[in-house]
């Protein structure tokens, strides 16, 4: 029973450490500490507060007011040049009042329709930072799985030739091989490190950029395991009808042209008549000598109609309807860009796949042919030193190269995932 539930605490654990390892884990992290994305949800949560804003033009507004006054005469005369004496009056006046618009040309229905559409407008913006957000932590995680993979390709091609170097000194001194070859060791020796240096170096540069968008350090170990299994387009003619419908900058488009069609119908709402109905109740009070009381009920019905205002009102409607327009041609520049850049995207992506079978196919074949010449070199046969340096370079470059593929391919995946607007943390947690 112990043994069971030792075993069940080391695979939790172990579980946990491979979790915190994640993918998923890390590009979570980025999501969540972003400032851009935070600010994007702050603006969301600004944004919706404007379509309560515009429901309340529907709703009435009720003011209370009241005020007191004093007031003193003085050496008061008449028109009959009679002087009176000093009077005082005290006054109380208390009022509720009720407003409410009964029409103003549909101003409000579109404002509200306004709101709605920035609101809509405001979450496929957060989208859109969010999709680039994951496209940047994924591409920085696999860069520094490679800038990993290259460091260590590297490292071995340092420890080879420093074998190799012992071996030919050997050799030298049983005159099986001459100087030269030895040199030619050292100095391959010598570029090796020097490989090593630049890899380290880039490595250092990848983990710090890691670090600085996921907000978390990096771990010594990154999980290689991790697969991007997105569901793709099956086709080019499948990608672009998906972009159409899901890319957010272009239903970001597509909505700033609804939201300018909203604004020129508030403009022009502004020139038809409203009307108002407005309810009061007022009581005075005459708190002098003697109280005397005076309540009053007011119902008032007012229309307005703004006939002319200098031209402002039909100007105002002049340019809204030029920023209409203005957003009708962005957006018609918009989808032609999505279009092109989904169509990119496939063909990178293509193309990817393609490379990373070269590459497979180049590895394959460098490292037979690395290890034939290696024992072929060995055994004393007519390999020479350079036969082998060109063949550990050549293994060394289709590692480097296969490794890239790889990143590439997955970059290539979520480009066209970003395009098509389906890159987000669900999709990616799924997988």
């Amino acid at each position: 029973m112990y043994k069971i539930i030792f075993t069940l605490i080391i695979l939790l654990k172990f579980s946990s450490l491979k979790a915190e390892n994640s993918l998923f884990f890390f590009v979570n992290s980025a999501v969540e500490k972003n400032p851009k994305i935070n600010a994007e949800r702050e603006n969301l949560k600004s944004i919706k507060q404007n379509i309560n804003i515009s429901k309340g033009d529907f709703l009435p507004s009720l003011t209370l007011s009241g005020s007191q006054k004093n007031t003193e005469s003085s050496n008061v005369i008449n028109q009959s040049g009679i002087r009176s004496g000093d009077t005082k009056r005290n006054t109380e006046t208390k009022t509720i009042s009720v407003d409410q618009t009964i029409f103003q040309g549909f101003k409000g229905f579109n404002n509200l329709k306004k709101s709605r559409l920035e609101f809509e407008k405001a979450n496929y913006e957060y989208k859109q930072v969010e999709q680039d957000t994951i496209l940047n932590s994924v591409s920085i995680y696999y860069d520094l799985i490679l800038k990993n993979n290259t460091k260590n390709f590297n490292l071995a091609n340092v420890d080879l030739f420093e074998r190799q170097v012992e071996s030919d000194k050997l050799r030298l001194q049983k005159g099986e091989i001459s100087l030269t070859d030895l040199a030619q060791s050292e100095s391959s020796l010598a570029g090796a490190n020097a490989k090593l240096i630049k890899a380290k170096t880039e490595l250092i540069a990848a983990i710090a950029e890691f670090e600085r968008i996921t907000r978390i350090s990096a771990p010594d170990k990154l999980d290689e395991e991790n697969t991007i299994n997105f569901s793709l387009p099956l086709s080019l003619e499948d990608a672009l009808k998906k972009s159409s419908s899901n890319n957010p900058g272009l239903i970001i488009a597509r909505i700033n042209l609804a939201i300018s069609e909203k604004e020129l119908s508030v403009e022009k709402a502004k020139l038809s008549p409203s009307a108002t109905l407005n309810y009061s109740l007022s009581e005075n009070k005459d708190l002098s000598a003697t109280v005397d009381e005076d309540d009053q009920e007011t119902v008032k019905a007012t229309i307005t109609w703004p006939i002319i205002k200098g031209g402002k009102n039909f100007s105002s409607i002049k340019k809204f309807k030029h920023k209409r327009e203005k957003s009708r041609l962005l957006l018609a520049d918009k989808e032609n860009e999505v279009a092109t850049e989904t169509a990119m995207a496939w063909s990178f992506f293509q193309s990817a796949e393609s490379v990373l079978k070269s590459t497979e196919a180049q590895l394959r074949a460098a490292e037979i042919a690395n290890e034939g010449i290696t024992l072929e070199y060995d055994s004393g046969s007519t390999r020479t030193t350079l036969d082998v340096i060109q063949s550990r370079s050549l293994l060394l470059e289709a590692r480097i190269s296969n490794a890239n593929a790889k990143k590439d391919l997955i970059v290539s995946k979520l480009e066209l995932l970003d395009q098509v607007g389906e890159l987000d943390l669900k999709a990616l947690k799924s997988r």
